[in-house]
Parts: structure tokens; C-alpha cells; sequence
């Protein structure tokens, strides 16, 4: 299932997760919030660090595959 943006439904971009969490973080670091918005917090942050590990994970395997295709064409 992707994960969407919270304003829309195309599935986010590494940057957009990124930056969204970068956010999170900061608001956690402040120190400002009351516990059941922390909790939300969290919670979102969660789902975008899961975003940016897909999509790490997608362009790892676009690499892999174009190395093996190099290695391939090397020989």
C-alpha cells in the first residue's frame, strides 16, 4: 500500500517526507507540545520515516540493477 501525503493522494517524494519530518523534529526539539499532539506527531512521523526508507530503498535497487546491467555489458 503507498503511503500518501496528508493533503493528497499521490503517494509523497523523498523530499517532501524529508522536509514534512524535518518539521516534526523541530517542533519535538522546541519542546512546545502538549501529549496528545506529541503523540500525533510521532505517529505522522513515523509514516514519513517509513516514506523516505521506501524511497531510499527504491532508488537503492535502481542502482543495483544498473551496476549489475554495467557489469553485465563489461564483460
Amino acid at each position: 500500500m503507498p503511503i500518501q501525503s496528508k493533503n493528497n493522494k499521490e503517494q509523497m517524494s523523498f523530499e517532501a517526507a524529508f522536509k514534512e519530518l524535518s518539521g516534526i523534529v523541530l517542533a519535538f526539539e522546541k519542546s512546545e507540545l502538549d501529549l496528545e499532539k506529541g503523540l500525533e506527531l510521532f505517529k505522522r512521523a513515523i509514516t514519513l520515516a517509513e516514506v523516505c526508507k521506501q524511497r531510499l530503498d527504491e532508488v537503492e535497487n535502481k542502482v543495483v540493477a544498473k551496476k549489475k546491467q554495467f557489469s553485465d555489458f563489461s564483460r
